[in-house]
């Protein structure tokens, strides 16, 4: 038996060296212990241990289940939830479970006891939505996950021109049932609203569905329903800020077939709108702090924003998931991990929010960490590709490119795009089998005449092949369009062969690295 020095978390798989919660590892326990079967319960950090209920007010809102005739009203019942999570989650002594791992649950038939657990967190909010015309009808209550029983229900049957008012009217309920006191400034903030347009609002939600796709073509849909709710309400802070997230996407420039340059000015130009529009939307600022950092190389502007952030929503996981790339880009592993695991902490079933810490892992050179994050990840959702790039990434660094090989073909039977090719590529090379890796870098070579490729990937082959100069030759031109791959170049230890090279400590220079 192994528990976690960090939120103690008792495992009884010995196989396991590393806690599913926040990644530190794990210490043996003596077979004597007499806590375990009390510690096993409390999975979460903020745990009274005699009563597993959380000592600071916590919540989880569960997305509201779509009663209506019409199933597209998914959006609908899916984005209510959000703004709910959303508002809820600017009261900072509240924790908030984030929206991917809440979400998590959607569809299934989980007890809300077992949720609270999971989630760590002493309350859920669930209910339903009928939606028929605009007319509204919209149920819910709040449980106390420690005995199940609800604190507060409510029941309302509006118009949909009054889903504002209804959203204010539930939140105050929570914090009524949560004994929160608010000071009136946190009230403000608390029932603050971005639109006072029922259609707007609608077009907006559409678009935050189809960006959680998180896919090429979920980003086009989202960009679509974005562009529509600025212009029908042009002042909409909150669309801006929906249109800079979707560019800002690692998937950006294959959805919109554009070069991180192109993708890298719309972002800028709609986070910074959103920001001049409500300097205090959390979100805005995150958008333009990754753009700061990924395309501007201007770190200290991005630290700056991501930080202005993080104070304006203090339970934004997914801004302690983006500094930690910050943090990690210059080299700053301790803060990186203690960032990252702040994201899990707040999101703990998210499944990216989980491999991140692979990623953290990788570039603090840590390859048995990071193998280890991948496969706990792995066991959540076996058909999640990303972490075996990171298995693959980490399998190279240890000299066992057969297993890399393995873990990036099990990757590409899941999602297939040129970043696995080059992975595919550069791991063959060094295996020593020249003409496949040659046969993914004329594939790769051949689509760029098609459709727009990032230059990295073929050198990251070329790097594979001890192709130097054409190596260097690619890398000026991911360089050249502003790739944001390039933040990575002082930690990433695929690069070491290049480090003596003057072409490299330039290049370094050029992005505002140290090249020390």
């Amino acid at each position: 038996m192994k528990h976690c020095p960090t939120c103690h978390r008792v495992y009884t798989d010995d196989a396991l060296n590393f806690c599913r919660s926040d990644g530190a590892p794990l210490v043996a326990d003596s077979a004597s212990s007499e806590s375990a079967s009390t510690v096993i319960l409390n999975g979460s950090k903020g745990f009274d241990s005699s009563s597993s209920k959380p000592i600071t007010p916590s919540i989880a809102v569960l997305p509201f289940v779509n009663i209506s005739a019409d199933l597209e009203n998914e959006y609908f019942c899916d984005g209510l939830a959000e703004e709910l999570i959303n508002a809820l989650a600017r009261i900072e002594e509240l924790k908030v479970a984030a929206r991917t791992s809440a979400f998590s649950f959607k569809g299934k038939q989980e007890d809300v006891r077992e949720i609270g657990r999971r989630l760590g967190v002493g309350s859920v909010l669930e209910g339903s939505v009928r939606k028929t015309g605009d007319q509204l009808r919209i149920t819910a209550q709040l449980i106390d996950v420690g005995d199940g029983y609800p604190v507060w229900s409510g029941r309302y049957d509006r118009r949909l021109a009054d889903i504002f008012t209804i959203q204010e009217e539930i939140t105050l309920a929570i914090v009524n049932g949560l004994k929160l006191r608010l000071q009136p400034t946190d009230r403000a903030a608390l029932l603050k609203r971005y639109t006072d347009n029922a259609e707007a609002y609608q077009l907006y939600l559409k678009g935050r569905y189809h960006q959680n796709k998180w896919t090429p073509e979920g980003l086009r849909k989202s960009v679509q329903y974005f562009e529509e709710a600025i212009a029908t309400d042009s002042d909409y802070a909150l669309a801006y800020a929906g249109l800079a997230d979707s560019y800002t996407s690692l998937y950006a420039s294959e959805a919109f077939s554009l070069p991180p340059s192109q993708t890298a000015t719309k972002a800028r130009t709609a986070a910074k709108k959103a920001i001049d529009i409500d300097n205090a939307l959390a979100e805005a600022h995150a958008s333009l702090a990754t753009v700061n950092l990924n395309f501007d190389w201007d770190f200290k502007s991005a630290e700056k924003e991501f930080q202005t952030a993080l104070e304006l929503n203090p339970n934004y996981s997914n801004g302690y998931h983006l500094y930690s790339h910050y943090l990690i880009a210059l080299g700053r592993m301790d803060e990186s991990l203690a960032a990252s695991r702040k994201a899990l902490e707040l999101n703990p079933l998210d499944l990216e929010t989980n491999i991140h810490l692979g990623w953290h892992y990788y570039f603090a050179r840590d390859y048995d960490r990071a193998i280890d994050i991948a496969r706990t990840t792995l066991e959540m959702d076996s058909a999640f590709s990303e972490a075996l790039w990171f298995t693959g990434w980490s399998f190279v660094q240890k000299g066992q490119y057969d297993d890399a090989i393995e873990a990036y073909k099990r990757s590409r039977s899941l999602q297939e795009n040129h970043e696995i090719l080059a992975w595919l590529g550069h791991a063959y090379a060094l295996s020593g089998d020249r003409k496949e890796a040659q046969e993914f870098l004329n594939k790769i070579n051949e689509d760029s005449n098609q459709m727009y490729v990032s230059p990295y990937w073929p050198a990251i082959i070329c790097l594979g092949l001890d192709q130097t100069d054409e190596t260097f030759e690619w890398l000026q031109r991911a360089y050249d369009e502003r790739n944001s791959w390039l933040i990575y170049l002082g930690v990433n230890p695929i690069f070491d062969s290049l480090r003596s090279d003057v072409r490299f400590r330039t290049l370094m220079r050029l992005v505002g690295l140290s090249a020390s």
